[in-house]
């Protein structure tokens, strides 16, 4: 079997769509693995989608910055690790880390989607097994304006059968009142009997970041995510160190040289590995690093439902899993891009694909209705 051609696929929301703010549902990249055998394998990308075409389609320019494309054209799907290095190599110049790696992550994802429909088996088999075929998930959302709206919110999900509710970004960083009133809400909207999930979005310096984790102490959060800039790493360090609620980081992180700065220099409790920045390669090479120092693995997901059945199957092959991010922000880019909807079922759960490979089907029609030509 051969690769015969990489596409690499961009999708975009109506302008008029498009808002200012934190979210990857108004975009996205998708990689679709063609071969001679008629199997195609299918990957998403979260990045810059623009930029991460570039990467696919770029031309050689010498031997160590090249366009993926030319790179795996003619070579064996299967071959996975191999065209991994291959790729790596051949781009280190203006690689290593950030879109490249993404782009590389995304197109992994594909090849590992074209080795489970060719051997007849989902991605989570390939991998090792599962240790469990569902994972609770909890809903992934932004912050409403202020602690009331954030409350709305909680109670929103809580009431469509989520168990745990995480809340991010702005606005959040604006001021100690302001950190606390949308905590308060989240935790009135969530209710007592459920979990409360706190994404600042890299907001806050180091000594601030240590005085709201304390702040927060009494609002039993299950953890505390990225109050720091993401390259803060001595600030993660001390911050772990001295919180008492875990400390959670990484979905911005791409490939195991920049987590292994994060796991061993930062010191978070919980890695957030995000498979359309990372592939299933990369991603198991960092699991077993953050399982090894006794902390836990989960997703990062806030894109389509490609990423989220990756997910899925990564996790179900981790023995730290004990939770999933499920981006439940409503846009067509989050729910149609797949024709499955891996919805979660009565207790809060979501069950891994059974199919071959990722077991998802792509929605043509959607494709074809938000592709940029």
């Amino acid at each position: 079997m051969k690769i015969t051609r990489v596409e690499a696929i961009e999708l975009r929301l109506p302008e008029d769509q498009v808002e200012d703010k934190c979210s990857s549902g108004q975009d996205a990249l998708i990689i679709k693995v063609h071969t001679d055998e008629g199997i195609t394998g299918i990957g998403e990308v979260d990045s810059c989608p623009r930029v991460s075409k570039a990467v696919v389609e770029a031309p050689f320019c010498h031997s160590v910055t090249s366009g993926l494309s030319r790179l795996l054209v003619g070579e064996n799907p299967l071959d996975i690790r191999v065209l991994w290095e291959k790729q790596y190599q051949s781009t280190f110049y203006y690689g290593r880390r950030g879109p490249v790696i993404h782009t590389m992550g995304g197109v992994d994802m594909a090849l590992w989607d074209i080795a489970g429909k060719y051997y007849g088996k989902p991605i989570y088999q390939l991998l090792g097994g599962a240790f469990q075929k569902r994972v609770r998930a909890y809903a992934s959302i932004l912050f409403g304006h202020d602690g009331n709206e954030t409350a709305e919110i909680g109670r929103k999900w809580v009431d469509r059968g989520f168990t745990a509710v995480k809340f991010g970004w702005a606005p959040m960083g604006q001021s100690e009142k302001v950190d606390i009133d949308l905590v308060d809400g989240a935790r009135r909207g969530v209710g007592p009997k459920n979990d409360v999930l706190i994404d600042a979005g890299c907001c806050w310096d180091t000594m601030t970041a240590i005085r709201r984790a304390r702040q927060f102490e009494e609002f039993g959060i299950l953890w505390l995510e990225e109050p720091l800039q993401q390259d803060n790493l001595e600030g993660y360090m001390r911050l772990s160190t001295v919180s008492r609620i875990p400390i959670a980081a990484g979905e911005g992180d791409a490939g195991r040289f920049a987590w292994t700065d994060l796991i061993d220099r930062g010191g978070i409790h919980i890695a957030q590995i995000d498979l359309a920045r990372n592939g299933f390669t990369e991603a198991m090479r960092v699991a077993d690093h953050v399982e090894d120092k006794s902390m836990r693995v989960v997703n990062h997901f806030y894109t389509t439902g490609v990423n989220l059945a990756a997910g899925l199957h990564f996790l179900a092959a981790r023995k730290s899993t004990f939770i999933l991010e499920y981006c439940v922000e409503e846009t067509p880019l989050r729910w149609n891009v797949t024709k499955q909807k891996m919805e979660i079922d009565a207790e809060g759960y979501v069950h891994v694909p059974e199919g071959p490979g990722l077991g998802i089907d792509l929605d043509e029609d959607t494709i074809d209705r938000f592709r940029v030509a």
